[in-house]
């Protein structure tokens, strides 16, 4: 079962591409990221695929041992499992060494100290270093992001605007303040004072950074694709996924609706089922529109190695290049209609009472749920007044006339 959502767009000579398969755990997200790799790669692509997963089942779908660094899968096929331990002590040993410090201050024992030293959430953060390594080394076509489950691949994706925000707005003033306070400090407690090298290794690994979200909302670059099992709350989670990704400016290409019934599955027990299955791909097929949807029936074996996920992914895709832009919704628009300016942001799923607005000279404060987007005004804007902001068509948009 597909439904086009427009022309794919192929991926051109030079290009690389770079595919996030997302869901929520337990759809099948890691099977589906490795069948489009396992593809690409039998159909000619030199393809990577990484894990962002803690749970990193990678290794288990490919039925090899997979490292930290590049492990050669197949022809034309590598992978990689991140351990954020080596990453920390390789990239932040200045940052480490303090943590261990205060850590010790407050009590802990030097082994304790150790292990609570590996920050929550690293995991994510050398992923994105890896993935813009990767993406600019011209050693590969395609990029396959196996990423963790939905809130954990949000928070991945919101970094670089959140780490961009901090170093522009609070890294320097922090760095200085600590300057100053650092020898008055010193007199009156015995807590450690972060010196001058946690803050160059800070500076030094978000210079690995840069770069990465220019790469990933390119559309033409980079598109997530969401993995669904025609479940109502599986499908509730998706729409929230999509929702985010759009706030923050990614592009969603695809909808994979996987572990379908197959047609010949004819038994009786199984009605029920397969009628709530109907149900949840006709609301599926209506809420995602204009996004394809990838139907992918129940193996009747576990889909694990090469072979049987290249198969797969051709079930998958058929006759659709997997590294393909299937489909072109655009996140964020800025256009002129007359005399006013409008900020267009795509917000689908949401309702108006979901929506928060607030506004400096330079930046528009976009928050929906929990999650909250700064996007950057044009120069062009900062002079102009907020007329009035509409929610139509799962678009925000905001309007901005001269003063």
């Amino acid at each position: 079962m597909r439904r086009d959502g427009c022309n794919p767009s192929p991926v051109t000579s030079g290009a690389v591409r770079i595919l996030l398969v997302t869901g929520k755990g337990g759809v099948g997200k890691t099977t589906v990221a490795a069948a489009t790799a396992a593809l690409a790669a039998r159909r000619g692509l030199r393809t990577v695929v990484l894990s962002t997963d803690p749970a990193h089942s990678l290794a288990d779908a490919f039925g090899v041992p997979i490292r930290d660094d590049l492990t050669a899968i197949a022809p034309r096929l590598h992978a990689q499992q991140l351990d954020a331990r080596r990453r920390f002590e390789e990239a932040w040993c200045d940052v480490r060494d303090y943590f261990v410090d205060v850590l010790g201050w407050a009590g802990a024992e030097a082994l304790e100290a150790e292990e609570l030293a590996v920050v929550p959430g690293l995991d994510e953060v050398f992923a994105l270093a890896d993935l813009r390594a990767h993406a600019t080394s011209g050693l590969f076509d395609l990029i396959v992001v196996d990423c963790a489950p939905t809130a954990e691949t949000i928070r991945l994706l919101s970094l670089p605007d959140v780490m961009a925000w901090y170093m522009d707005k609070a890294f320097a003033p922090t760095r200085r303040a600590v300057r100053a306070t650092r020898p008055i400090l010193s007199r009156f407690t015995r807590l450690p004072v972060a010196g001058d090298g946690v803050f160059a290794a800070v500076e030094r690994f978000y210079a690995r950074l840069d770069g990465v979200r220019e790469l990933l909302a390119d559309g033409a670059v980079t598109s997530a694709r969401l993995v669904v099992n025609p479940e109502r709350m599986v499908v509730a989670e998706a729409r929230r996924t999509f929702t985010y990704l759009s706030l923050f400016g990614y592009h969603v290409d695809a909808v994979v609706a996987n572990r379908l019934l197959p047609d010949a599955v004819t038994d009786p027990y199984f009605d029920r089922w397969r009628v709530a299955q109907a149900e949840h791909l006709d609301d599926v097929e209506r809420a995602f529109a204009p996004l394809p949807v990838l139907g992918a029936s129940l193996a009747p074996v576990e889909v694990l190695g090469v072979d049987t996920l290249a198969e797969f992914g051709a079930t998958l895709y058929g006759s659709l290049d997997p590294a393909a832009r299937l489909a072109d919704v655009e996140p964020l628009r800025i256009e002129p209609r007359g005399d006013t300016v409008v900020v267009s942001v795509h917000l689908p799923f949401s309702e108006r009472t979901d929506i928060d607005l607030t506004r400096t000279d330079s930046e528009l404060f976009v928050a929906v749920g929990p999650h909250r987007r700064a996007v950057s005004l044009p120069d062009a804007l900062r002079g102009r007044d907020v007329a009035g902001a509409r929610l139509s068509d799962g678009r925000l948009d905001v309007e901005f006339v001269r003063a």
